[in-house]
């Protein structure tokens, strides 16, 4: 496997390769990571035009903010620990006719992240389609590798999850138990409170703005949600990041903080594009979000390198 392939495919066997679960089980002390969301490349042309099916044949712009996105990340000091892509990494639906080449053109400027900072991977829809087959999410993992997987970082749990699957598995239900039994089965190490925080990344928020808040396009139905909620809290996950929105949006519940991070690429509300930044120290996890420019220009808040600091 060619170097550059290599990178986008540290997803395997349910685990994640730069990270080694031995080494990394043990709290060592605070650290960050870079989270995003939605570079989507192909959606702004499509939104511009009022046509989001087929309208997603240039993506010049989302290129060139997703290169803002790596600059910003690769000028930080110390580095993050990892950045993670919450899905939609390209607009096209499985089976239309540009998605090959957005994913191509999406590679070729991730690549160029500082090799010392791994990329994680988060299906969303666009990438697997609204409802799921086999056949689409096995071509998702051959480009960008599992669609869930665990992995640990300085005493930290971290749980990729497929949304989808949540949303609509009609078309690949047994991929969906096979899912549900190895979430239950994570949950399960979370709740023995061997590492110090469990975090939860997924492309479709459990909530916008409140737990008991209606059903919507982009958040989980209410009763799953509810049942997912009661199984995240008892296992003890602390924040779950998704994006889905285009939009900042996100509230607690209960001792659990949903945050919904809007995009590196089109925008659907009043946010700029940005990144967010999370610190992890032993007894919080903090985020801010910044715009790219934000970020690229001024870095982090001294508050945020204070937190990295502390013992």
């Amino acid at each position: 496997m060619s170097e550059a392939r290599e990178v986008f495919l540290r997803a395997r066997g349910r685990s994640f390769t730069s990270f080694n679960k031995d080494a990394e089980s043990q709290w060592k002390g605070p650290f960050y990571f870079i989270q995003g969301a939605d570079p989507q490349f192909g959606l702004m042309k499509s939104w511009e035009i009022g046509d989001c099916d087929y309208g997603g044949d240039e993506w010049e712009q989302e290129i060139r903010l997703t290169e803002e996105a790596v600059k910003a990340i690769n000028k930080l000091s110390p580095k993050p620990k990892f950045f993670v892509l919450c899905g939609d990494l390209v607009h096209s639906m499985p089976g239309i006719e540009w998605k090959e080449e957005q994913e191509k053109d999406l590679k070729n400027v991730l690549q160029k992240t500082h090799q010392e900072i791994p990329l994680v991977f988060v299906s969303g829809n666009h990438d697997i389609g609204n409802a799921p087959t086999p056949e689409t999410i096995q071509a998702y993992c051959d480009s960008w590798g599992d669609d869930y997987f665990s992995f640990w970082v300085g005493g930290v749990f971290f749980l990729v999850l497929n949304s989808q699957l949540f949303f609509d598995a009609s078309k690949c239900p047994e991929l969906k138990d096979n899912h549900d039994r190895w979430l239950a089965a994570q949950l399960a190490i979370a709740e023995e409170r061997k590492c110090k925080h469990a975090i939860v990344f997924q492309h479709i928020p459990l909530f916008l703005q409140k737990a008991d808040e209606d059903n919507d396009y982009f958040n989980i139905e209410k009763s799953l949600r509810q049942e997912i909620l009661q199984m995240f809290l008892k296992a003890g996950i602390k924040a779950v990041f998704s994006g889905h929105y285009h939009r900042n949006a996100g509230a607690k519940y209960n001792d659990l903080d949903m945050v919904v991070t809007s995009a590196i690429g089109c925008q659907l509300g009043k946010d700029a594009h940005g990144l967010r930044v999370v610190v992890v120290t032993e007894d919080k996890i903090v985020h801010k979000y910044y715009s790219l420019n934000e970020l690229n220009t001024n870095g982090l808040d001294q508050e945020l390198v204070d937190l990295l600091k502390t013992k």
